[in-house]
């Protein structure tokens, strides 16, 4: 089986670009070893502080979040990076023209209970990234230093994006922008070995993950939607649809990238002024990136996810992405209902 790193050279990434992805690489790994000591390292639990959207935090959020901090800032593969554990962006002075924006563990609320949880990943270019050769050379010390407006591109300015899945194996998915692959860490050797050949979402689904319980305060559209999958062979959709809900936006994700589905976290009715509940940055973009370079579609419900710039770095926005017939199933309700209105 490949290893990660031949899969880079051979893919014609940017020599900065692969030295960022081996880096993240190194730093899930050691997060996955964290996660499975879990109560014998005395990592599981509460941490007894909050983050910036004012969620508290576990105590393994705060060692992800110090890993990917740490093992960024010193290998210099980027100039800047941004978290959902950090109020605002990081510089780091002297380190290659990238911008990273992670989520360093998704799905903390699972830790506790042994229920898969993952680390997801955006890379984006630096402001004036590329020379006429294509390289990527490091910024000068001199440089103004990397802000938060830097990283609020659209997510079709990405370069790369991936998320890690520690399950019963660990898994790296990835796209460098050609299709997406899959990688397990190897017990035995520590090795990241490719071993999901180029991924494509089926266009049809019958799964589709989503939190019931906010079913009340769903807008009308999904509420439609939702009804529609729910009547089975015997409503308007004319076949029975399974629904799966696991509250890890990369195990729900993961799922779909392996047999498709449908992930969907709308916006609803609680507060007007949230337009959702994930953070589009470093959550909605890099998994919209990845999905759609499966094959699959995102959308905020109408827009397509990768033309929507973040207006801050811990925008959220609504998410509906997968299987592509079903993702434009919602739009085309979401369209019809705005024009009733």
């Amino acid at each position: 089986m490949k290893p990660l790193f031949q899969f880079l050279r051979e893919s014609q990434a940017p020599q900065d670009l692969q030295r960022l992805v081996l880096n993240i690489a190194d730093i899930c790994k050691t997060i996955s070893a964290q996660i499975r000591e879990g109560a014998l390292a005395g990592v599981h639990g509460e941490a007894g502080t909050g983050n910036v959207q004012g969620e508290q935090q576990k105590k393994l959020d705060v060692i992800a979040n110090d890993l990917f901090v740490e093992g960024l800032s010193e290998a210099k593969t980027v100039c800047g990076l941004a978290s959902e554990e950090m109020d605002h962006a990081v510089n780091v002075p002297g380190g290659a023209r990238l911008l990273a924006a992670f989520d360093p563990l998704d799905g903390s609320s699972n830790i506790d209970v042994n229920v898969s949880i993952g680390s997801i990943f955006s890379i984006l270019p630096a402001p004036d990234n590329l020379d006429t050769q294509g390289e990527m050379p490091s910024r000068g010390a001199d440089a103004p230093p990397i802000q938060d407006a830097h990283f609020l591109q659209p997510g079709q300015q990405q370069i790369a994006a991936g998320y890690v899945i520690y399950g019963p194996s660990t898994e790296m998915v990835l796209t460098v922008g050609n299709g997406v692959y899959g990688f397990t860490l190897s017990a035995t050797t520590g090795d990241w070995l490719l071993t999901r050949g180029r991924v494509r979402i089926p266009a049809e689904t019958t799964e589709f993950p989503i939190n019931a319980s906010n079913a009340r305060h769903w807008h009308p559209p999904v509420k439609q939607y939702i009804a529609e999958l729910l009547a089975g062979k015997a409503g308007e959709r004319g076949k029975d649809f399974n629904m799966r809900w696991v509250a890890s936006m990369v195990a729900d994700v993961h799922r779909i990238i392996t047999r498709g589905g449908i992930f969907l976290y709308p916006a609803d009715l609680r507060d007007p002024s949230k337009p959702g509940k994930l953070r589009l940055l470093y959550e909605a973009n890099p998994m919209s990136f990845i999905v759609t370079q499966a094959g699959g579609a995102s959308i905020d419900t109408v827009r397509n996810m990768l033309e929507v710039a973040p207006a801050g770095l811990h925008a959220r926005t609504a998410v509906v992405l997968g299987s592509s017939s079903e993702v434009e199933r919602v739009r085309a309700l979401e369209i019809h209902s705005a024009k009733a209105l």
